[in-house]
């Protein structure tokens, strides 16, 4: 499912089984509350019987008005009282009971949503934007339990009230009942017709809407960087591009619902006036009676008003359709990096040996251009390599492998002997801490974000995580300490300051493998020179891969791999790369001497 917001090509690629049979797959979702389910369709059944009811005791008013017993007629008004508030509870009851269940299988959907999505590769996320999956998981959502709370429980109460109405009004009067049937097929013709229209714009509309979602949700997380280049207005008019046909084509969603409101309605009432007035004139002749008659009027009314009801609803129910298909295409999506169905378990106690054999690689969304290629590297346990290289070399992407973020496309990677692609991704990433190129920071507090390391942590060991990664002085600098707020994204932090409560979590987290991705590039000299004496310390105990650009901190491993378009150059120590003047020298020179040595 690619995105391609410039022109919504991807909403004609779109699977086009837009029926209302889709809210089939909710009955997962609904099998766990079938008590209430029952419930709720028992208290449905009893509003409907009661509603088809009251007629009849109108019809026994009606025809006793004359009669001289005036107690008969008081029992007649009494009845219909009971039957009005019987009406009232059931009515209630039954709004109370699928409310409910609205709201509890829209939970369930949506936290079994969040639950597929946040276990899914981020090769995944390079096809389908957050922003739509955001959408799906609210928009999506909201107009299920709109269905599920309201317009199911509706619709079939009209159903019952039509097919309850029509027997009826056939043991009423078999004449004018044969006279409405053949109104029936004029009136299913524009539904049929305008409804398949209805589901192509309902889809379309929802599409468009993630769309949007996911356009306002990459602006708004780099508004700094839209509004430092002043991209504001290029910004704006994307997204009010996307806005304006999100808007279109619920424009002719709703001309198209209107229109058919207009011919159903014009009809079914056009058709019952004409048969009444044949009715009206049986009444004259005597040869059906004035109560029957109002019964019938009433039962026509019932009917007339569920068809209308329908109508309308089937709209709903086709729009809850396509918003059950897009969640059901999330629930169903397949995800390129799969834990196997028996993983075989990590090694204990976990050594940190970590093998790339001949693994070639390329990003999904880029696999014309290969990011590794023939790599191979043996990394022992405990020793610390730094990668280093030009940009592109494909440093970063030896952690992301590591992390069995991606599969290669050919190779494999192993962790103590055990490839990683045979055990449980969770289980083998218990054993890693990594510190990305750009830290990520959550809106909570201080101690909150180094404690997303390892959640048992006591505070004293967070404290002293934090004086590890050259932390502490500033949050016990801020306004509440270690419970301070520090914004969406760290906002309230500068880059060293995220760097370095990055640095804490991975140092809390206390893993056998250690993944530093350019963990110290946002660093003054002097933090840097406190957070690489605790990245040392932290390297002695355990396998440490550490990419840098910087040279100067990558000196102390053990060995440095020098990489160039997804191989590896040259590897050794600092002093013997220097020695051998190549692209390590070369890197070297233009670092330390401003490249003026020869």
């Amino acid at each position: 499912m690619v995105r391609k917001a410039e022109n919504g090509a991807d909403l004609l690629d779109r699977e086009k089984s837009k029926r209302v049979s889709a809210l089939a797959d909710l009955w997962p979702f609904l099998r766990p509350y079938r008590p209430l389910l029952i419930s709720a369709l028992m208290a449905l059944v009893l509003t409907a019987g009661v509603a088809l009811v009251l007629p009849l005791a109108v019809r026994r008013v009606v025809d006793n008005f004359g009669v001289e017993d005036g107690g008969l007629l008081d029992q007649y008004f009494a009845a219909a009282l009971g039957i009005a508030a019987l009406l009232a509870i059931g009515t209630g009851a039954r709004y109370l009971l699928v409310t409910r269940l609205g709201e509890r299988v829209v939970a369930d959907i949506r936290m079994a949503v969040f639950d597929r999505v946040i276990g899914m590769s981020p090769a995944f996320f390079e096809r389908l934007m957050t922003g739509e999956v955001l959408s799906r998981i609210t928009t999506d959502t909201t107009l299920i339990l709109s269905v599920i709370g309201s317009s199911i429980s509706i619709a079939l109460r009209n159903l019952l009230l039509f097919v309850g109405g029509m027997a009826l009004m056939l043991l009423t009067s078999a004449k004018l009942t044969g006279l409405v049937l053949l109104i029936v097929p004029l009136v299913i013709v524009p539904i049929l017709t305008l409804g398949r229209r209805m589901r192509v714009l309902s889809r379309e509309n929802q599409d468009w809407i993630a769309v949007s979602s996911g356009e306002a949700s990459e602006a708004l997380l780099s508004v700094q960087t839209v509004q430092a280049f002043t991209h504001e207005g290029e910004s704006r008019a994307k997204f009010a591009k996307v806005t304006e046909k999100s808007h279109d084509a619920a424009r002719r969603r709703v001309n198209t619902r209107a229109l058919m409101t207009v011919i159903v309605i014009f009809l079914v009432f056009t058709g019952i006036v004409g048969v009444l007035w044949i009715g009206a004139r049986d009444v004259r002749s005597g040869t059906m009676s004035a109560g029957s008659l109002v019964q019938f009027l009433i039962y026509s009314v019932m009917v007339a008003g569920a068809v209308a009801a329908l109508s309308e609803i089937w709209g709903e129910l086709q729009r809850a359709a396509g918003a059950t298909e897009r969640l059901v295409d999330l629930l169903r999506a397949d995800d390129p990096v799969k834990d196997p169905v028996r993983p075989l378990p990590v090694p204990r106690p976990v050594r940190g040996a970590i093998t790339f054999e001949a693994v070639r690689f390329a990003y999904p969304a880029r696999p014309e251009t290969l990011a590794l290629e023939d790599f191979d590297l043996v990394i022992a346990p405990g020793e610390t390599v730094a990668l280093v290289g030009p940009s592109g070399a494909g440093k970063t992407s030896v952690i992301q492998l590591v992390q069995r973020f991606y599969d290669p496309d050919g190779g494999r990677i192993l962790l103590d002997g055990v490839a990683l692609c045979d055990m449980a991704r969770h289980e083998f990433r218990r054993e890693m801490a990594l510190v990305p190129q750009d830290p990520v920071i959550f809106a909570a507090s201080a101690r909150d974000n180094i404690r997303f390391g390892r959640l048992d942590a006591t505070e004293a060991e967070i404290e002293a995580a934090a004086r590890a990664a050259a932390a502490h002085d500033f949050i016990s600098a801020l306004p509440q300490g270690y419970d301070s707020y520090v914004g969406e994204r760290g906002v309230m932090l500068s880059g060293g300051q995220k760097q370095r409560i990055a640095i804490a979590r991975a140092i809390l987290r206390n893993a056998p493998v250690l993944l530093l991705d350019e963990a110290t590039s946002a660093l003054d000299a002097e933090s840097e020179r406190a957070v690489q004496q605790a990245v040392d310390a932290m390297a002695r105990t355990r396998t440490t891969i550490i990419v840098a650009h910087r040279l100067a901190t990558v000196k102390k491993a053990d060995r440095i791999v020098v990489m160039d378009q997804g191989r590896i150059v040259a590897q050794g120590t600092h002093d013997s790369l220097v020695a051998e003047n190549g692209l390590y020298a070369r890197l070297a020179r233009l670092q330390f001497t401003d490249g003026e040595a020869a």
